[in-house]
């Protein structure tokens, strides 16, 4: 065992899960197959070398990505704000505006026709999950997409910036990954990388376990994510959190001569992976007494957000919860991976009446707040 960032022996193992679904971002059609999906097992080791932490026992061939992988967080308005700001912040910031980008892992291809809609003059976006239905937008007329997986055949990138929005945390040897990108990128200095995903330290020191689940193999935090670019060959131009401080935002280039960004939080993370292992247990067991007790008093609990989050939420504490609420259409009627719970519209919490709402990720509060009190629905509210 090594670490994948850096190539350290023996990294800590410091958490372990067994019985973990092996997708949480598929649409399943029975309950039967939701609650007999195939299972993982999580074992998380921290490197004191970098600060990298990965799932130790990950095995990529039971992770699927595919048309039934949906994982978009476009029917939120927040969310959607959120990522029209970046994209016409990046196309401004490093003069974009007519230049031809590559996404790799663009999902259902929102992000991309965002920058196209903000100036870029072509793009192509690369996911083996992308749907060409859910693109409505006349500047997608510009763009090439890829149902594909990034490989080596895909280089050289002949581009003026590659984006990689929430895609890293699923890579497991993300060394591999990331120099596959210097490398496709070649001699072209002033091509800008430009990535987003979550940041680790957070959930550590949150002992948030609905944020540890098999599809997130690689976890980071903002000095392990630049130890790694560097490590790879690309000097960082701006690291920063966004999103309430729930994702990192990388921007780099490749370079000849790495000056180092000096984000030295080692410390912080072996705080942090001590305060996770201390801390997982009773975070499971304060949610778990929680909603015993309301279902004992004959009262009725859901969660809202029927993705990654939720699945692990309701595999560790959802034995009492009645249904998992999510505004994205394409999700209704559909069950959760490794519990069964169904899949709900907001319009259906009306008649299921719950007592409580648990919000799987609290910068979405006030939006389901508002939809609740439109539907005329009274419960308590309350986020992870």
């Amino acid at each position: 065992m090594i670490c994948q960032a850096c190539g350290n022996p023996d990294p800590e193992v410091f958490h372990n899960q067994s019985g973990v679904p092996t997708n949480s971002c598929l649409l399943l059609s029975t309950r039967d197959e939701a609650i007999d999906f195939p299972t993982g097992d999580i074992t998380l080791g921290f490197c004191a070398n970098c600060g990298f932490i990965g799932n130790l026992a990950f095995d990529a061939s039971l992770a699927e990505y595919s048309d039934r992988y949906e994982e978009t967080q476009a029917f939120s308005k927040r969310f959607v704000e959120f990522a029209r700001s970046v994209a016409g912040s990046w196309v401004e910031k490093y003069g974009l505006v007519g230049k031809h980008v590559v996404e790799i892992g663009c999902g259902k291809g929102e992000f991309l026709v965002m920058m196209a809609e903000a100036g870029i003059g072509s793009g192509i976006g690369i996911d083996p999950g992308f749907d060409p239905s859910r693109i409505d937008s006349d500047a997608a007329d510009r763009i090439t997409w890829k149902a594909d997986l990034f490989d080596d055949a895909y280089g050289p990138l002949d581009a003026d910036a590659v984006v990689c929005r929430h895609t890293l945390e699923h890579i497991p040897d993300v060394s591999t990954f990331v120099a596959r990108i210097r490398t496709a990128i070649g001699d072209r200095k002033d091509t800008v990388v430009l990535f987003e995903l979550p940041d680790t330290l957070r959930v550590l020191q949150e002992a948030a376990f609905w944020d540890v689940y098999y599809e997130h193999c690689s976890y980071f935090s903002a000095g392990s994510l630049a130890r790694l670019f560097e490590h790879c060959g690309f000097e960082i131009l701006d690291l920063s959190l966004a999103y309430d401080d729930q994702y990192l935002l990388l921007e780099a280039r490749p370079a000849d001569t790495i000056r180092s960004s000096a984000v030295d939080d080692l410390a912080l993370l072996e705080k942090g992976v001590a305060t996770f292992t201390s801390g997982f247990g009773a975070m499971v067991d304060k949610w778990q007494a929680r909603l015993a007790d309301i279902a004992a008093s004959g009262g009725k609990s859901v969660i809202w957000g029927a993705s990654s989050k939720g699945v692990s939420f309701l595999v560790a504490a959802g034995e009492h919860v009645e249904a998992a609420v999510d505004i994205n259409p394409h999700k209704h009627g559909t069950f959760m991976a490794g519990t069964g719970h169904r899949v709900v519209s907001p319009r259906d919490v009306v008649d299921i009446a719950p007592e409580l709402v648990v919000v799987m990720n609290p910068i979405y509060l006030d939006e389901i707040e508002s939809d609740l009190n439109r539907l005329g629905v009274n419960a308590e509210v309350v986020a992870v």
